[in-house]
């Protein structure tokens, strides 16, 4: 069983600006207009994606462990090479093979041209990522027959209430808005992944959704998709509180960029 190693083996937090009064905005969650991410070098495009091709079970294992799947990552290798793993439950063998159908769905439409930063491809990319968890799949919340949804459980055992379905437009115009004016691919994918993630767009599945969709827009443009890695889920996860209680997506992005 995967388990998260205590807090002492972990890296210190990252800092944060601490001048985070000049802010950008999506609407729904803001960051540092001081926020300087490491630089990154891209490639050609069809490298970057056979480097992503090449790590999937790295990937897939790492998506899944963050979700708490105890499957390991021979384990998750096996399964991808199409032998049955026993001993494990059947929801955690589609979670990963979900999870490796939507890689494939994603590096199939980044090799030709078609990835979009958009609802559609998202909603492509959910149909595959929570088509055995989520009570409806491949559509925003509300856009079917289920009401609700979108709460959060941090850490700290509290709760985020989820923000109401009517909203859900708006903020996807919003951040639509937001993204057409930052012309760094890096910090698009990023703020896509912030805002997306904290807007709960869906049901279930919408950190894997949203790290797949922030991983095609840094592949469409030759960067090597972001790993977030399971050695750092405390890390990680208190990125997503901070994202969650307060709507700045600072210490997520600096995070990201460390990955």
């Amino acid at each position: 069983m995967n388990k998260i190693p205590d807090s002492a083996s972990f890296r210190r937090p990252i800092p944060v600006p601490t001048a985070q009064a000049a802010t950008h905005s999506t609407g729904r969650i803001t960051w540092s207009q001081a926020l300087e991410l490491p630089a990154r070098t891209p490639s050609a495009v069809d490298r970057a994606v056979f480097r992503f091709r090449k790590a999937l079970p790295d990937f897939t294992w790492n998506a899944a462990a963050l979700e708490g799947n105890t499957f390991t990552l021979p384990e998750v290798r096996t399964l991808l090479d199409g032998v049955t793993v026993g001993g494990k439950r059947l929801a955690e063998a589609e979670q990963i093979l979900a999870l490796r159908d939507a890689i494939n769905l994603l590096t199939d439409l980044v090799s030709s041209g078609d990835f979009r930063l958009d609802k559609h491809t998202s909603d492509l990319i959910h149909a595959q990522v929570a088509r055995h968890e989520a009570i409806e799949f491949g559509k925003f919340r509300g856009e079917g027959n289920v009401a609700g949804g979108g709460h959060v459980q941090l850490t700290d055992g509290g709760r985020i209430e989820g923000i109401p379905a009517a909203e859900l437009p708006r903020d996807y115009a919003n951040l639509m808005t937001a993204l057409a004016s930052i012309s760094d691919p890096v910090v698009r994918a990023m703020v896509y992944f912030c805002s997306a993630t904290r807007s709960q767009f869906y049901f279930d599945g919408n950190k894997r959704t949203a790290r797949l969709m922030m991983a095609g827009e840094l592949l469409a443009h030759g960067y090597d998709a972001i790993n977030v890695p399971y050695a750092r889920a405390l890390e990680f996860h208190m990125a997503l509180d901070e994202l969650f209680t307060t709507d700045d997506a600072t210490e997520m992005m600096l995070f990201l960029g460390s990955c």
